[in-house]
This record gives structure tokens, sequence and C-alpha cells, in this order.
């Protein structure tokens, strides 16, 4: 499945002097890891710049550059054998296509600790992406609400989803 869906988005998110600013990317980047990982790259930011991207009602997947690092976070291991980005991402991290016995279960792979730094930690990015009664973009809006810029995503998700 590679359709792009209503409910499928890309934002980037970074601080402008003191203030967290969010915008949509297009929905494209929400099947071209390396493509998302280029506009991340584009935007000078203080503290790095955050990607966040859902497809469907299955999975996130939030990235960080600082620098020349670039870290990544699949929200499900299992959206891979799917979706075109999961795919990408487990290629990039280097990590095999979960197997049948894995299918059954919601497994975050990645760096768990992207946002401890900003007051996310582990366990807490696990459990929110574990959650299985919240769906991605209600998952990315309670994130971005723990890590201080919930006003700037909400108003990006306005624009991309609708209000």
């Amino acid at each position: 499945m590679t359709d792009s869906s209503a409910t499928d988005f890309a934002v980037i998110v970074y601080r402008e002097e003191d203030t967290w600013e969010a915008e949509v990317l297009p929905v494209a980047l929400t099947e071209d890891l390396n493509g998302l990982i280029h506009a991340l790259k584009q935007q000078p930011s203080v503290g790095g710049t955050i990607g966040l991207a859902a497809v469907g009602d299955d999975f996130f997947v939030a990235l960080r550059v600082l620098g020349t690092q670039v870290s990544i976070f699949l929200s499900d291991l299992t959206a891979a054998v799917d979706w075109s980005l999961a795919r990408q991402v487990l290629e990039n991290l280097g990590i095999p296509l979960p197997d049948d016995e894995e299918l059954d279960q919601v497994l975050p792979v990645g760096d768990l600790s992207i946002f401890a730094d900003l007051g996310v930690d582990e366990m807490e990015l696990g459990a929110l992406s574990g959650d299985l009664d919240l769906f991605p973009d209600e998952v990315i809006a309670s994130l971005a609400g723990r890590l201080g810029f919930g006003h700037a995503v909400e108003r990006a998700l306005d624009v991309a989803l609708g209000p």
C-alpha cells in the first residue's frame, strides 16, 4: 500500500529564537525517508530540527537532526510489512523485516531516547507509541504538547488535516 490518504502528513518543527515553529511538509515525504531527512537538514534551528510524519491510522515516524547526526524513531516496526516509509526506516536502522510471530504486537524501534533531553524519556515515548486507543496524529499531538511545541504542531495539523 502506497496511496497517500487524507490522514497522511509530515511536519517540520524547529526553534526560531525562543519560539517553536511548525510547518507542513509535502505529503509525498510520507513515502520518502531520504527526502524527509533532506528537508529537515535544510532548516537551520537552535537545538536541531524535528520531523514528525504519520501514515494513515497505522504508525508515525519521528526524526531529529542535530548537526550531522540523524536520530529516527518508528512507532511500530510491523508497519514495514505494508508501508514504504516504515520499510525505509528499518533499512536505515539495519533492522530486518518482522517475521509472522511479531506481526501481532506493536513494537517501537529506533532511538527511543530521541526526545530525552526535551523531557520525554524512553519509557514515556514507548508507552505513547504503544497506546492502541490513539491514532498517530493524536500521539503526535500529545507528544508535541509534552515537548513544549504543542500549539505550533496543532496549527500545522489543522493545515494538513483540517480543523
